[in-house]
């Protein structure tokens, strides 16, 4: 039985995965607002409903918010998202 060889991260899924550096940069900094939206709506205990409500979206935004379909947002729209439910949004250039 072969082993696959353990490959060490970049520290970016989507550029291991092939993405280019711009857009792997992009698409991880939508996953982690996203997440972050997720965690806010599940430890305020609102429903669908309620996050609709305080972020401004209708009921089925929110539903693919907490499914993590992330082809539906824009960074745009996960920064204003994320600054509606009360989070500061910050860039940090390494």
């Amino acid at each position: 039985m072969s082993k696959e060889p353990v490959v060490e991260s970049s520290g970016n899924v989507f550029a291991d995965l092939g993405f280019s550096p711009e857009e792997a940069a992009i698409m991880a900094m939508r996953a982690e607002l996203m997440a972050t939206l997720r965690t806010n709506i599940a430890e305020r205990g609102w429903t669908q409903a309620q996050a609709s409500e305080h972020l401004g979206i209708g009921q089925s935004r929110v539903s693919d918010l907490v499914r993590g379909k992330r082809d539906k947002f824009s960074l745009d729209m996960l920064v204003t998202l994320a600054t509606r439910a009360g989070k500061q949004v910050e860039l940090v250039v390494a």
